[in-house]
């Protein structure tokens, strides 16, 4: 028998071993990501109270994104929560179900590497540049976490091929056969690359990550074209720390704090008391509640998750079915992604090269006509005489009471927004303010956020956010092949060589927008997607605004799309229920949502009427 030294037997020690190493993995990802709301505050602070910066403040503030990026990742891999687009078929009955996961876990691992490969050329490239990010610290150490990110989720991937060391020992041969044909052969024609990239496809199928399909198709179009690999790796860091990328982790954490505290019930409460006595009150509730949810976090996901044991037993108390209220709540989930400062919106912002103010502008008029059309069809589903029940009733002390209990929380689009509309804060740095006026007032005001549950909502908003950001590296990387090999020019001679008319041009981008909103998560969408549609909406005379405003609404139509809208997925997880119940409760929201998306695309008014008002 080995010696256990205090008692513990040698059993222990693996499992104390990881424990630590995942909480000081799990430190680092909570020390980037406050890092990057106290860096922009601290540039604010300096700015007005001594008229000087912060000396590579924003160098500071973008290297910590990448590094929330590659932690954040790491930490999804550890977890198996990075997204994907497939659901796998790890449920077949064995062999298959295995023989899937192990050919999933061993292609993903294998695309892993490359990227880690990638990452360590670039990092010699860049060490030889000679680089200071700040205060004498040259660039290309944050670098070294492109390398250690992608070989930890390589690793990872192949610990979570199965229990069974046999599955775990195949996967990591496949994973070392993929990463071999790719360093040690030279294609002399294009069949290479192709016979990897259908490998790649049948992978996605079987579960493989959504960065794993974009960065290896990536990574074999650069193979296959005689690319050096280290150019995604460019593509990444580039992405990663672009100067208004680090607003995305900071709304997210924005909203993640008011998710964890008591701001769901007092907006309800709220919403309730006012609209109490309308019939139209429980589908306002539910439509207001979620759009200011989804709006902060950028993820109508989350929202379901968050709101979903609130609002459905709200709903049952106002006389809806069961299927109606999970019908709902469903549908309403993703209408916040029109609504400032909504995550999507700052993204087609940066990567199509739009005033983000116009866009948040733009957002408003189409907005509430969506969440207007999904109130109107609720309050109609509403049983006759509900409304007359008395629990319903106004009642102008409750009412009164519940907003001045809310006032603080009603507070945050000022501040979120009042910055960037004044010019006074950048983007960050209104982000960051919101972030920390977010944890204040749940923290100290309500007193709803504890501090011994902070490390816990740090790691769950760097885990989505880090995995949302690896998402848009890669597929940076994809893009920027795309545009050198002059996809985006042959696409726009192909359209207007067979399209004359704008309105047939926008009926077709519509039909395939929502095809990629079934397919395609909206930021690794607006990535790869916007660059391409751009261009032609120039040739065809559409307002940049409406183009984006266009082209978020159909993706976020998308989440909804039976059968496979990312919403109906996690609604079926949130509430307990087969798909099938799922998807006839939200079929009705997805028609009456198609239609709305009809008419945003086609009156382009309803999108340019306030950035135009306000002089964009």
């Amino acid at each position: 028998m080995e010696y256990a030294p205090e008692g513990k037997t040698s059993a222990s020690r693996p499992h104390i071993f990881w424990r630590v190493l995942h909480g000081s993995e799990d430190g680092l990802l909570a020390a980037a990501l406050l890092g990057i709301m106290l860096v922009p505050l601290l540039e604010i602070v300096l700015r007005t109270g001594f008229q000087t910066g912060l000396a590579g403040g924003n160098s500071i503030t973008q290297h910590l994104t990448l590094l929330v990026s590659m932690f954040g990742g790491a930490v999804a891999a550890r977890e198996a929560r990075l997204l994907t687009i497939s659901q796998g078929f790890a449920w077949l009955r064995r062999p298959w179900g295995s023989i899937s996961e192990t050919a999933r876990a061993g292609v993903s691992a294998g695309v892993a590497a490359i990227l880690a490969w990638s990452g360590w050329q670039f990092l010699l490239l860049e060490r030889d540049g000679g680089r200071i990010m700040a205060f004498g610290i040259p660039v290309w150490v944050p670098q070294i976490a492109l390398a250690i990110g992608f070989a930890v989720i390589a690793i990872r991937m192949v610990v979570n091929a199965g229990k069974a060391w046999q599955s775990r020992v195949a996967a990591a041969v496949l994973a070392a056969a993929c990463a071999l044909v790719v360093f040690q052969i030279e294609p002399e024609t294009w069949t290479p690359a192709i016979a990897m990239l259908g490998v790649l496809f049948v992978a996605a199928v079987l579960g493989a990550p959504i960065f794993v399909l974009l960065g290896g198709a990536a990574a074999f179009l650069f193979w296959g074209s005689y690319n050096p690999l280290a150019s995604i790796a460019l593509s990444h860091y580039s992405l990663s720390t672009n100067p208004t990328i680090p607003a995305l982790p900071l709304f997210t954490l924005a909203g993640y704090f008011l998710a964890e505290g008591g701001t769901s019930t007092r907006m309800v409460r709220l919403l309730r008391s006012t609209v109490g006595n309308l019939r139209a009150g429980p589908a306002l509730v539910t439509v207001v509640a979620c759009g200011f949810f989804t709006s902060l976090t950028g993820a109508s996901g989350v929202t379901i998750l968050a709101l979903g044991g609130l609002l459905v037993p709200f709903l049952a108390g106002a006389h809806y079915s069961e299927r109606a209220s999970i019908g709902l709540v469903t549908g309403a989930g993703s209408i916040g992604l029109l609504f400032a400062p909504c995550l999507p919106l700052i993204l087609y912002a940066i990567i199509a090269q739009v005033e983000i103010k116009a866009m948040f502008l733009g957002g408003i008029a189409p907005g509430v006509f969506l969440a207007c059309v999904v109130v109107g069809w609720a309050t109609l589903r509403r049983p006759p005489g509900a409304q007359e029940d008395s629990a319903w009733g106004f009642h102008r002390n409750e009412a009164l009471a519940a907003l001045w209990e809310a006032k603080w929380e009603l507070l945050i689009p000022v501040v979120s927004l009042g910055g960037i509309f004044s010019g006074l804060a950048t983007p960050v740095e209104a982000a960051a303010v919101t972030a920390l006026y977010a944890f204040i007032i749940e923290w100290a005001v309500y007193r709803d956020l504890k501090l011994r549950a902070m490390p816990r909502v740090i790691r769950e908003c760097g885990l989505l956010i880090g995995g949302v950001l690896l998402i848009l590296g890669v597929a940076q990387a994809f893009t920027n092949y795309l545009v050198d090999a002059q996809v985006p020019a042959q696409l726009v001679d192909f359209v207007t060589a067979h399209v004359s008319s704008r309105i047939v041009f926008v009926a077709m981008l519509t039909v395939v927008l929502l095809f990629v909103g079934c397919l395609m998560d909206v930021f690794s969408a607006i990535i790869i997607v916007v660059p391409l549609v751009v261009p032609l909406g120039e040739i065809y005379g559409i307002d940049p605004v409406h183009l984006g405003i266009l082209f978020l609404a159909n993706l976020g139509l998308g989440f909804l799309t039976p059968p496979v809208g990312m919403n109906l997925f996690v609604a079926s997880y949130r509430f307990e229920k087969p798909m099938s119940v799922v998807l006839r409760a939200s079929l009705p929201y997805f028609w009456l949502q198609l239609l709305a998306v009809l008419v945003i695309s086609f009156w382009p008014a309803l999108s340019t009427a306030l950035p135009r008002m306000f002089g964009y």
